[in-house]
């Protein structure tokens, strides 16, 4: 790519292709929220919203405040939620750009409960069910509709659009008991908050969720990582794989910066705690760990580079990788290095790159810098 020495790609036919797997397995009439949070895995919180916005998502879902702030100056005009925590501070903020946000424990309520606005301030009661992170226990539901209720009455003017749950463990199909016992109790919690009066959005479904549990699409799913193109887990994987296939939608690539020939026992990069077995010609990309190539990968990572796999060789660097190209032939300076997607009949996949780190694919995406272009394809 002209004028960059790394840049990630963003595949829109691929985006379009999961997004149609998701549809095909929801009710037409249940909604899908695009989960664009922590800058939309790491494909481009703006350029992924757009895209997908095009497609026909009906919400977005993002972590902060900051996140929906930012899709609102672009003139995103779709429901947004913000799933984390919001500051009280910020509050008036939300409101006043028609961001929905998430209360899930009684300080949160209380400052949303004392403002006096003829603003709206939409909001979505997270209840925990079982994970036992973000959220109210059942048992406090009927105290917190009832604060609700008094603060309207008092010009709070707050509005219970949605209310919803996460779930702990439904990313193994062969394991549903703990889903099961959250979507029970999940299914209480809509009773009690129905019973005061209020009729919001229901949802409790991410990606595992809406694959696995289709009782639980009430009336919007939350999809995040199936959307990139990637599984939620092996398990997930192994279990639908035959019914359909999701595309990664994110391409990672970076140049050759400089080659060179060394000799054996040379040793390369810093501590020189690899030493070449015999005469060798390397490589250098611009490309290191403050771009999300993690030194987790040095001297087990693999790149592709004409059509060919190639090693990292030593220590990943900040902003470098040397790379083995000692059996590829024709290579020259400018010459395109894939990290993830494919080249020629290989391909790369944050999925391998998650087994080399003892990870997962969430963190491989997530993690790649903010700063390095992304483009849509």
């Amino acid at each position: 790519m002209k004028g960059l020495r790394t840049w990630i790609e963003i595949d829109q036919k691929a985006i379009k292709h999961n997004l149609a797997i998701f549809r095909s397995l929801i009710n037409p009439k249940v909604k899908l929220m695009s989960v664009v949070k922590s800058n939309a895995y790491g494909h481009g919180l703006y350029d992924f919203t757009v895209a997908i916005d095009k497609l026909g998502a009906d919400w977005f879902g993002v972590d902060s405040l900051i996140e929906g702030l930012a899709l609102r100056r672009e003139e995103v005009k779709k429901p947004i939620l913000v799933l984390g925590f919001t500051l009280p501070e910020r509050m008036m903020e939300a409101a006043e750009n028609d961001v929905s946000i998430t209360v899930s424990n009684f300080e949160i309520l209380a400052a949303v409960a004392k403002r006096k606005s003829d603003r709206e301030i939409k909001i979505h009661i997270k209840i925990d069910t079982g994970m036992h992170r973000q959220g109210f226990s059942i048992f406090n539901l009927p105290k917190v509709c009832k604060i609700i209720a008094e603060a309207n009455k008092k010009g709070a003017n707050i509005v219970v659009e949605g209310m919803y749950t996460h779930f702990a463990a439904a990313k193994n199909p062969s394991f549903p008991h703990e889903t099961n016992k959250q979507i029970e109790l999940f299914e209480e919690a809509i009773k009690i908050v129905e019973c005061f009066g209020f009729k919001p959005i229901k949802h409790a479904s991410a990606t595992a969720g809406t694959l696995l549990f289709p009782r639980a699409h009430y009336d919007m799913v939350r999809i995040g990582i199936g959307l990139y193109g990637m599984w939620p887990s092996k398990e997930v994987e192994r279990s639908l794989r035959s019914r359909f296939n999701l595309e990664p939608v994110m391409s990672w690539k970076t140049i050759i910066g400089e080659v060179k020939k060394l000799p054996e026992g040379g040793g390369v990069g810093y501590d020189l705690t690899e030493r070449l077995p015999k005469n060798s010609k390397i490589a250098v990309c611009p490309v290191g760990y403050w771009h999300g190539y993690g030194r987790v990968f040095s001297s087990v990572g693999n790149v592709l580079v004409r059509g060919q796999r190639a090693r990292v060789v030593g220590r990943v660097s900040m902003d470098m990788i040397t790379i083995d190209v000692s059996k590829t032939k024709g290579l020259k300076v400018g010459d395109e290095v894939v990290i993830i997607g494919k080249q020629g009949k290989y391909k790369i996949t944050a999925d391998e790159m998650a087994f080399i780190s003892d990870g997962v694919n969430y963190e491989i995406v997530t993690r790649t810098n903010p700063l390095i272009k992304r483009i849509l394809v």
